[in-house]
């Protein structure tokens, strides 16, 4: 999302839901780090995998199954969880939803 001026915007209105589908979109990619906007759609999922890096997820609207090491955790819109670097963890649309993704490298 490249902005020619500062401004508010409203998040939940920066991506769009797609039927089966998982839909995302950069707002800022840098090397210390990316925040990035998801919409899934439901019962769509990321499988349990590890990343170097902490990351922090914000429910911005419905709702997700978010497992950290095996637990699972339930948020909702304006929920938001840290999840650990290389832990494994995996994301699960219980309704549709959608989240900011910030990833932090440095």
């Amino acid at each position: 999302m490249k902005s020619k001026k500062p401004g508010a915007v409203r998040l939940a209105d920066q991506v769009s839901y797609q039927k089966d589908s998982i839909v995302s979109r950069h707002i800022i990619k840098r090397g210390a780090g990316n925040i990035t906007l998801f919409a899934f759609d439901v019962g769509q999922n990321l499988s349990e995998h590890k990343a170097p890096f902490d990351a922090a997820i914000h429910v911005i609207d419905g709702e997700a199954e978010i497992r950290i090491s095996g637990e699972p955790f339930i948020l909702k819109e304006g929920e938001m969880i840290i999840m650990p670097a290389n832990r494994a963890h995996s994301v699960k649309a219980l309704k549709k939803f959608k989240m900011l993704l910030t990833m932090i490298k440095a």
